[in-house]
This record gives C-alpha cells, structure tokens and sequence, in this order.
C-alpha cells in the first residue's frame, strides 16, 4: 500500500493550494478548479484542497473544532521559515508547544501545522 493524497477542507481551494504552492514550491496539478485544487509532491504524492461550503477552520489549540489533522514540513532555517510564510498569510498561535523542537503556524484556512528542522524530526506530535 502507498499513500498517494492528502487532501485538506477549506473554503476556497485555488487560493490555499497558491499558498501552499509559493511555501513549498511543488507544481500546481494540470487540472485545479474551484471545486478541488492539487500540488503534485514527491514520489507522486499529492496535496488537494477541496471546497467545503460553510467550513469552520480548526481552533486549535482549543478543540472546539478539532484540527483533525496536521502537516509537518523540515526547513532548513526555523526563523527564516517562519517569517516567510508569515508573509504569505500564515497565522501564528501564541501557545508554541515543544519547547523550541518545532513551531505551530496556521495556514490561511486555520489548519495548523509545523515548522522542524531538517534532520531533527519532532519525536513527539504537537498537543
């Protein structure tokens, strides 16, 4: 078995797949709508974005509505990460768990996800 997608809920899935796109730098998928966006990731992994019509973003860390689920990403530079996806529309939440091993943010939709040095990995999932 291999996984071969991972497809996040949002309201608008052309803008977070450009968000996603300009972080990452992966290649938009040849057929992206309005409906359902996609980025073709390494080894034929796929990222989709598909419409949810009244989608309530997660409010982590509160789980009133859940994060449901998270990505991680390895950067080189946390910092440098951190403030370049700030300035794409990243959102960060005050409470920073992990004492300094990664850092939370939020994508323009709410989902939360994190920031880890490469070769560190996170031994532990956020709370």
């Amino acid at each position: 078995m291999k996984l071969s997608a991972i497809t996040l809920d949002c309201p608008d899935p052309l803008a977070l797949a450009a968000f996603y796109q300009q972080a990452t730098g992966l290649a938009p998928h040849p057929k992206s709508d309005a409906d359902f966006a996609g980025l073709n990731g390494e080894h034929g992994l796929l990222i989709g974005f598909q419409r949810v019509e009244d989608h309530q973003p997660p409010s982590w860390p509160d789980q009133t509505v859940p994060q449901q689920l998270h990505l991680c990403f390895d950067v080189a530079d946390v910092e440098e990460a951190e403030s370049r996806l700030l300035e794409l529309g990243a959102g960060k939440p005050d409470r920073q768990p992990g004492e300094g091993k990664w850092r939370v943010l939020t994508d323009p939709a709410g989902h939360p996800f994190c920031l880890v040095r490469a070769g560190q990995g996170t031994q532990e999932p956020p709370e």
